[in-house]
């Protein structure tokens, strides 16, 4: 803003009455007196300020239509009791009082922070203080809802000519044209493509426009336009649009508000139910304790929507029960603000300045005065109430039992507000809880509460359903349920455990087993895990997930931490086309960031994976724990003990037996008889001259030296003395099973690979041999994988032909595949395969002609040893098919 404009908004600022000097002007600004004298003749030259007669000279302000500064306006009445909004307010003001019509402004904020509501208070401002007429128009634009369509876009805003194209049998105003002598609000406007941005540079340069059709007729419009974005608008708007926009606009968070604030903001969205409802609404002092401890992470747009959920929750209980009086309770509170009184202890001092200690209750009056910057686009809180009051008379003429009533109401009324009432998030819990768990967790969790006087929080609530869940499956494959400390709890925690007794009861009726009280010791501990005495600060195992390909880490720390309602464990994910180093070089930064002393868990799939552990333990210097083949159960439950501050070794064990009960569900083990057990399907043998027991330390260093399953891989140990038994041994061996190499100093078989006990014993053939394993375990497990996703063709087959067919690839290019990039084409070609034989369609290769032209040589290898795949299983493939089979040679990564 140029000096001339701030003195003169200075002027605007005073109002009318204020007379004030050249020199207290000065001081004021911190400006040279010089340049303020001379700037305000020029204000008086032009007529915008007054002079009074006498020494010093005063200045004043000029009454005119500009400056209606007499009576308080909208932006004033929202700067009382919210400070935070002084500065953005202060901007509003000059934007609307720059000569001669104003300046375009950018709103920015966080979902929920009100930047409709503010963008029409400014309009309200503009009318309170004479700049717009009393009926100049506030037209709002949703730019996401044009976002792929600029030409639609184009004539939206500016209109269309009669006649412009087929259907245009009229013409018609577009929103600048109403908009004009008034405001144009550009709602998400980061969602303007750079089109649709540009379709604005005329009209804001030079305020003409041209309606879709018209070549001759040039118009024009008064139009100033407030735009609003959630968005950085450095990287989601061209910077030529910016350019145009001079004022911009942060509004804070309702975190960064303050509690006083935030304080203020909630009475008045009460005030605005009571008004509603047209009577007065009592809020017990624990509901407001909650609403201004809870996180909200939507800002004061969620914080709407939660109270008008509890009204409705409280008005429905109020109706159906004939009460006296409106009361809102902790019990009308959505579960995720009820766990805001967890939070409260932290800040008790603080709340109970603000609010009082003796208040039990407060009472806001159905008055109309508000300051709350969220506009209604529509009367919904209304028809909520409404349609409660038919919904109760509907059900009672139908003669629904009044214990029935509540219930209904609930589910009823949910539907017509924004949110939801997440007291126990049963979608997300069904998907890894047995659904008769999650209903039998709700009715503990309800009995405990109410029996405790507490709220137990989230991760507890999914904690205890999932604990439920493992007894089960432990009882029912006869595994006995031992608690040692069940005496030391049963004394310390005397209700908690009478309280635990009767829901052990409850579970049996459910589950139709017998429990033994031992489990009442691990549920008394759940009662009482979220005690303030057992909330100190400590340090806690880290749990951090990498897995191969896009997103498969990613989807299961996010269903962790949503279930747990945290963000504790974290992910990383490994694409094919990625370098291991700077995974590894990623991980171990994170590994820094989340583990401790305590210790870390990580997580891994499978393949050169499970080395990160060794890795980052050298270079992190903490203890570190690799769980293999990883599932969403794994990381739920590694997660929640991590976070109850178990050791890592308890994390670990606990999680490892996880996987075995998972293994024990998927067998039928016949009564009778005991199964017998399988062999490993994959072996590698350790053959020494000098005798059994050298044979045996060969196979304990291979052990200790490899990382591998051992119900997939045996290392078995082989004497030589007798070279042919040995070879028959060998033989035997082969037969049974897939041996993928010998460590050996004699060859005892020309076609297996076979390796020197000099070369094991210096760690050169380690690597060679660890991947074998890992490809091996890899193609066990893509067999399984494959088997659930292919339709046309057996997966075990059509991965063996796959296999082979990229291995004489890899020998004609002399050009090996590293482990991702074979896994990964394996995956594409089986899948293609599969596509092919369904008579699906494949995706067409972007410069193709061009792409075959440089790699002509490539081509014409992989096509030739395609043909024996489409002679296998009498298909076709593409060029367009070959090219993407042919990338995974070119971007082959080898790590360093």
């Amino acid at each position: 803003m140029k000096r001339l404009d701030l003195i003169y908004q200075k002027f605007l600022d005073f109002g009318l009455g204020k007379k004030i000097s050249a020199s207290e002007l000065a001081e004021m600004l911190g400006l040279s007196r010089a340049n303020v004298s001379s700037d305000l003749n020029k204000l008086w030259k032009a007529g915008k300020i007054e002079k009074a007669d006498g020494r010093p000279t005063l200045f004043y302000a000029k009454q005119t239509n500009e400056t209606l500064y007499n009576t308080e306006t909208a932006l004033d009445r929202l700067a009382k009791g919210n400070k935070s909004l002084l500065t953005p307010i202060e901007q509003a003001k000059a934007a609307v009082l720059y000569p001669p019509r104003g300046m375009h402004c950018l709103i920015l904020g966080e979902t929920g922070v009100g930047k409709s509501g503010f963008a029409g208070l400014i309009h309200e401002f503009s009318i309170d203080i004479g700049r717009l007429d009393k009926d100049a128009p506030f037209v709002v634009f949703n730019c996401a809802d044009y976002a792929n369509n600029p030409q639609l876009l184009y004539s939206q805003l500016f209109g269309v000519k009669k006649g412009a194209y087929t259907g245009a049998e009229n013409d018609r105003r577009g929103l600048v044209e109403k908009a004009d002598g008034g405001i144009l609000f550009l709602d998400e406007v980061h969602r303007l493509p750079a089109e649709g941005q540009e379709i604005f540079f005329t009209f804001m340069d030079k305020g003409t426009f041209r309606r879709v059709g018209e070549t001759e007729v040039e118009r024009t419009a008064q139009v100033q336009i407030i735009s609003a974005t959630t968005e950085n608008p450095e990287s989601s708007l061209l910077k030529t649009f910016i350019r145009r926009i001079p004022m911009v606009i942060k509004l804070p968070s309702l975190d960064e508000r303050g509690m006083e604030e935030r304080f203020g903001i909630l009475i008045n969205i009460f005030r605005e139910e009571a008004f509603r409802l047209g009577r007065e609404i009592q809020i017990s002092a624990s509901a407001i304790h909650a609403f201004l401890s809870y996180h909200c992470p939507n800002n004061i747009g969620q914080l709407k929507t939660d109270i008008q959920l509890t009204c409705a929750s409280a008005y429905a209980d109020f109706i159906s029960l004939k009460k006296k009086q409106l009361q809102v309770s902790v019990q009308d509170l959505p579960h995720h603000v009820k766990q805001g009184l967890l939070l409260a202890k932290e800040r008790k001092a603080a709340l109970e300045e603000l609010v009082g200690k003796e208040h039990k209750s407060f009472v806001v009056q159905p008055t109309q005065v508000s300051i709350s910057i969220e506009r209604e686009t529509e009367d919904t809180a209304n028809s909520v109430y409404e349609k409660i009051e038919q919904k109760i008379q509907e059900l009672r003429n139908q003669g629904v039992s009044e214990e029935e009533l509540e219930f209904d109401i609930e589910n009823y009324f949910t539907r017509f507000i924004k949110g939801v009432n997440k007291r126990i998030n049963k979608a997300d819990m069904s998907r890894i809880i047995d659904p008769i768990i999650v209903n039998l967790v709700e009715e503990i969790v309800r009995y405990a509460e109410a029996r405790l006087g507490k709220i137990l929080s989230q991760k507890v609530i999914f904690g205890l359903a999932l604990h439920i869940q493992t007894s089960k499956e432990r009882l029912a494959h006869g595994k006995q349920i031992i608690n040692p400390h069940i005496n030391s709890v049963r004394i310390k925690y005397k209700k908690e455990f009478a309280v635990a007794l009767e829901c052990v009861r409850m579970i049996e009726e459910a589950i139709l087993m017998d429990l033994p009280i031992d489990e009442a010791g691990y549920l008394t501990m759940f009662f009482v895990l979220d005690d303030e005495s057992l909330q100190q600060e400590r340090e806690t195992v880290g749990v951090l997930v990498i897995t191969h390909g896009s997103g498969g880490a990613t989807a299961m720390v996010d269903v962790t931490n949503r279930l747990l309602v945290t963000d504790y464990a974290k992910a990383i994910d490994l694409p094919l086309e990625e370098e291991y180093m700077k995974v590894l070089e990623q991980a171990i930064k994170l590994a820094r960031e989340v583990g401790s002393a305590a210790g870390l868990l990580l997580l891994v799939d499978m393949g050169s994976l499970l080395g990160f552990g060794e890795i980052i333990e050298k270079e992190v210097g903490i203890p570190v724990k690799v769980i293999p083949m990883v599932s969403t159960p794994h990381v739920i439950e590694a997660t929640r003990k991590a976070m109850l501050g178990h050791t890592l070794e308890d994390v670990y064990r606990d999680v490892s037996s996880l996987s075995s009960l998972t293994v024990l569900q998927n067998e039928e083990q016949p009564k009778q008889e005991p199964a017998q057990e399988l062999a490993p399907a994959l072996a590698i043998v350790a053959a020494c001259l000098s005798g059994e027991g050298s044979a045996l330390f060969l196979k304990r260093m291979l052990e200790n030296r490899l990382r591998y399953d051992s119900q997939l891989v045996e290392i078995i140990p082989l004497q030589l003395i007798d070279k042919a038994q040995a070879r028959n041994q060998l033989k035997q061996i082969k037969n049974e099973r897939k041996v993928l190499c010998i460590v050996s100093n004699y060859m005892l078989d020309k076609d297996l690979r076979c390796y020197g006990m000099d070369d094991v014993l210096n760690g050169e053939a380690l690597q060679d041999i660890q991947q074998m394993i890992d490809l091996e375990e890899a193609f066990m497990k893509m067999v399984e994988t494959l088997g659930e996703h292919l339709t046309m063709v057996d997966s075990r087959r059509v991965l063996g032909d796959v296999r082979a067919c990229m291995g004489r690839m890899e020998e004609r290019l002399h050009n090996v595949l590293v482990f991702d990039t074979r896994i990964g084409a394996y995956l594409h070609v089986c899948c293609l395969i599969d596509r092919l034989k369904a008579g699906l369609p494949t995706v067409d290769y972007a410069e193709k002609e061009s792409f075959l032209a440089e790699n002509r040589r490539l081509y014409s290898i992989v096509r030739h040893e395609l043909q024996l795949i489409e002679d296998q299983y009498e298909i076709s493939i593409r060029e367009d098919d070959v090219c993407f089979i042919m990338n995974f040679f070119l971007h082959n990564k080898t790590l360093v």
